[in-house]
């Protein structure tokens, strides 16, 4: 179910530039319905994460369901922008719900080892990786391009309902809900010179995120000249799906290690793709796309660990939302930007100018590894076991919440 929501979340992406030539509107209003999706993803991550460490799973995750049935309805019933900024938000607040309650659900069911948050943390990388691949692939080549994809969502989160119905209750019930709504975002003082150096290398990691689940078809359709949505969907996956595996190959590696290796791929593809814009080769785009999507896992795991390190259990929660702020609205925020930008300067150059800061952002980031001191960050505090939150994976806090509480129980 964690794929199926990411999935859904990636659908419109190679949507987007049929719904932009069918109702005629601007690259800043495409972007915009992208980045309405990130805000209302964001507000319930942080208002309502707990919420189902008191309500229970799942009625969160049937609602959850129900949102995400409402947003295919919409998408389906859609005769203009203003339904797809409805549409996405719907899918923000089911997203936020769904991440959230099932992560806490696996932990539940898995409390030890590594197995649960390792899929909480790639379940939703994959989603957004086949999601966008396999719309691609409907809308190219299926019939009703800008429906199939939405009804064949809306039969399972119909199905995913029933199955939820009938799934025996894996958390429990306890008070304290209304006083769980209160967000706990903070940086502890011995832990903001770390999480300085390790934020540009979340926000290059997630601003690119952004760009290709926006921008990123576009982009592709005009280097390779050609109409094919397939373009769109291929280099999405390259980068969420080679994300994904790295993420998973070097979960238990040195955290400062692998920071400095994603940096150093997120820097290789962003310089590959300002090639591949400068002499308009689609092959050079793939190739970048490539390098980036090696750098995409380890870049967002790697600084996540090592501002975890210096974080105390009774500052994790506080420093968990204070990353995810970062990665939601480097996610949402600069692809609106690139939006604006392609509206007055074109896509070509918007593009270069992003690629560049991206490259900035993770050359910034790899000068602060260099500088950062190994012996001050005990690795006992962020175990291998954990893996990062983030627009494209479950964001932990009903599974902090819960080691708190009963830490016998949960190995994070």
């Amino acid at each position: 179910m964690l794929v199926l929501f990411l999935g859904a979340s990636a659908a419109p992406t190679p949507l987007y530039r049929v719904y932009q030539a069918r109702w005629g509107f601007s690259a800043t209003t495409l972007t915009a319905v992208f980045a309405v999706y990130v805000v209302f993803l964001l507000v319930t991550v942080l208002v309502l994460g707990s919420l189902s460490d008191h309500v229970g799973r799942r009625p969160v995750i049937i609602t959850a369901l129900a949102v995400d049935t409402t947003a295919c309805i919409v998408f389906l019933l859609a005769h203009g922008a203003g339904a797809l900024f409805a549409a996405r938000a719907l899918q923000g607040v089911a997203v936020g719900l769904a991440a959230t309650a099932l992560g806490a659900a696996l932990l539940d069911l898995r409390p030890a080892g590594s197995l649960a948050p390792l899929v909480t943390s790639n379940a939703g990388t994959v989603g957004l990786a086949l999601g966008a691949l396999g719309t691609s692939v409907l809308v190219q080549y299926g019939p009703e391009p800008t429906n199939l994809v939405w009804w064949l969502l809306l039969g399972a989160f119909l199905a995913a309902i029933v199955l939820i119905a009938v799934m025996p209750e894996p958390g429990t019930v306890r008070p304290g809900a209304v006083a769980s709504l209160k967000p706990d975002i903070s940086v502890p003082r011995p832990a903001r010179g770390t999480f300085a150096r390790a934020a540009p290398c979340l926000v290059a990691v997630w601003a690119l995120g952004g760009f290709y689940l926006s921008l990123g078809p576009s982009l592709a359709a005009q280097l390779s000249g050609s109409r094919n949505l397939l373009w769109g969907g291929v280099i999405t996956f390259l980068l969420t799906g080679l994300g994904a595996v790295t993420a998973s190959a070097f979960r238990n590696s040195a955290p400062i290690a692998v920071m400095l290796g994603g940096c150093l791929g997120l820097l290789s593809g962003a310089v590959v793709t300002i090639a591949a814009i400068v002499t308009s080769t689609p092959a050079l785009l793939l190739a970048g796309t490539v390098l980036a999507g090696l750098g995409f896992g380890p870049g967002n795991l790697g600084a996540y660990r090592v501002i975890m390190a210096r974080a105390a259990a009774s500052n994790r929660a506080g420093m968990i939302a204070a990353v995810s702020a970062v990665n939601y609205l480097a996610f949402g925020l600069p692809a609106l930007l690139a939006g604006v930008a392609t509206s007055h300067f074109g896509l070509h150059d918007t593009a270069l100018v992003y690629s560049a800061a991206v490259a900035l952002l993770a050359a910034a980031a790899a000068g602060g590894v260099l500088f950062e001191n190994r012996a001050r960050a005990p690795q006992a505090a962020a175990p291998p076991s954990e893996l990062p939150p983030g627009p494209c994976t479950v964001p932990p806090y009903a599974q902090a919440a819960h080691q708190e509480t009963e830490p016998a129980k949960a190995p994070e």
